[in-house]
């Protein structure tokens, strides 16, 4: 296989799995939240130096190990990097902040109240865009529709989203996750 071949390859992949490799990153929870897109990012950039991708069979699957095995190098490269101290631990403030985290699950049900006030295909355009990572071209493919109407549908799920939610939602989410 040509260099071209591989690297086409190896996009088409990238394209394919980032979300759910972004996903499985955070749910195994072994590098901070903050450090996913760079983990993420890693993987791929290792993938692209393997001169041998044709020989991978389950290009799936051998992604996802490649990134448990990075995030877990991650991890031990954090854990020696910074050696903590018990005096250290005495000034840290409490994590638990249940005033914070009931703001933050009201913030989230009225967002999923929103939503569902949403037509089922403006939630299925949004879902492709966000979870998925599609944009307008392939959401307009898999919808059997023209890249113009979903930008359409988008521009009305958002105009309905910013009359049903309150500002203050957003604010309330980020000091949640603070």
């Amino acid at each position: 296989m040509s260099g071209y071949e591989t690297a086409k390859r190896l996009t088409l992949w990238f394209r394919q799995w980032r979300v759910p490799l972004r996903r499985f990153l955070m749910e195994q929870g072994i590098v901070p939240a903050a450090d996913v897109s760079d983990v993420a990012q890693e993987v791929f950039l290792r993938l692209l130096r393997y001169d041998r991708a044709e020989l991978i069979e389950y290009p799936q699957a051998y992604l996802f190990k490649m990134a448990a095995n990075v995030a877990n190098e991650w991890a031990l490269r954090a854990r020696r990097r910074h050696p903590h101290e018990s005096e250290w631990l005495e000034g840290l403030p409490a994590e638990d902040r249940p005033e914070a985290d009931i703001a933050v699950a009201q913030a989230q049900a009225e967002i999923e109240r929103a939503l569902r006030a949403l037509s089922p295909r403006q939630r299925a355009v949004l879902k492709m865009q966000f979870t998925e990572g599609l944009g307008r071209e392939e959401i307009a493919r898999r919808l059997g529709s023209t890249p113009r109407v979903v930008k359409r549908e988008l521009m009305k799920s958002y105009e309905r989203l910013r009359t049903e939610l309150s500002p203050d939602l957003l604010r309330v989410i980020s000091y949640g996750r603070e």
